[in-house]
């Protein structure tokens, strides 16, 4: 189960930008910045951010080869071997 984020409003933000960001950093949990009482903004570090990235775009890739298999257009294990045996191939030469 995730843990609820950090809730901070917006004038915190403010007062205290380089502490929140330095926290952020350690913490690589996200905070979320509220304004007038509601979330406005989510604060990551630039490593969470990227790691999350490339999670989504793993999932997408994972969901693409689902709807092709379910479609009949994906490829079967023999020609994926294959092909990269040939491509293996191909970069120790």
């Amino acid at each position: 189960m995730s843990r609820m984020p950090d809730i901070i409003p917006v004038s915190d933000l403010r007062q205290g930008a380089a502490a929140l960001l330095k926290r952020i950093r350690n913490s690589r949990e996200p905070v979320v910045v509220t304004q007038r009482g509601r979330a406005a903004a989510v604060l990551l570090s630039v490593e969470e951010y990227e790691r999350r990235e490339r999670d989504l775009e793993v999932l997408r890739l994972l969901a693409h080869g689902d709807q092709e298999i379910a479609a009949g257009v994906g490829h079967d294990l023999d020609s994926v071997l294959a092909e990269a045996d040939e491509l293996l191939a191909g970069d120790s030469q």
